[in-house]
């Protein structure tokens, strides 16, 4: 034999580079790409399209694209959640809904304490 023998892809991993790799069952590990990070002069100009999605208009410039780390790009870290990936009018809703369903509970013990009030005092 004059190679490895077969694996079969287990994994996909991202380094700060950006380069992704495939982890293998036989213990090989290969580079498949390298993820390209792009930077705009004007931010403010991006339009939202939703969901944290943004796109490129007139206002905006053209991308500046490059490889993580160089320039003014930052790196890639792997496994992380941002901050902004979070919908805060979705969660407001949310908290408001769960609020509201809190106060009608309360409401239905508090009727229920009272109810159990008076007959304890209608027994007496």
């Amino acid at each position: 034999q004059d190679g490895y023998q077969t694996g079969i892809l287990r994994k996909a991993t991202i380094d700060e580079d950006g380069y992704v790799y495939g982890v293998y069952s036989n213990g090989q590990v290969e580079a498949f790409y390298q993820v390209v990070l792009a930077d705009f002069p004007n931010y403010y100009g991006l339009s939202n399209v939703g969901d944290n999605n943004y796109i490129e208009t007139l206002q905006s410039g053209q991308p500046i694209e490059g490889i993580p780390r160089s320039g003014k790009l930052g790196s890639i870290n792997s496994s992380a959640l941002e901050m902004s990936n979070v919908d805060l009018a979705g969660e407001f809703v949310k908290m408001i809904t769960f609020q509201r369903s809190f106060q009608a509970n309360t409401r239905v013990i508090k009727a229920s304490d009272e109810m159990l009030t008076e007959l304890i005092n209608l027994k007496r």
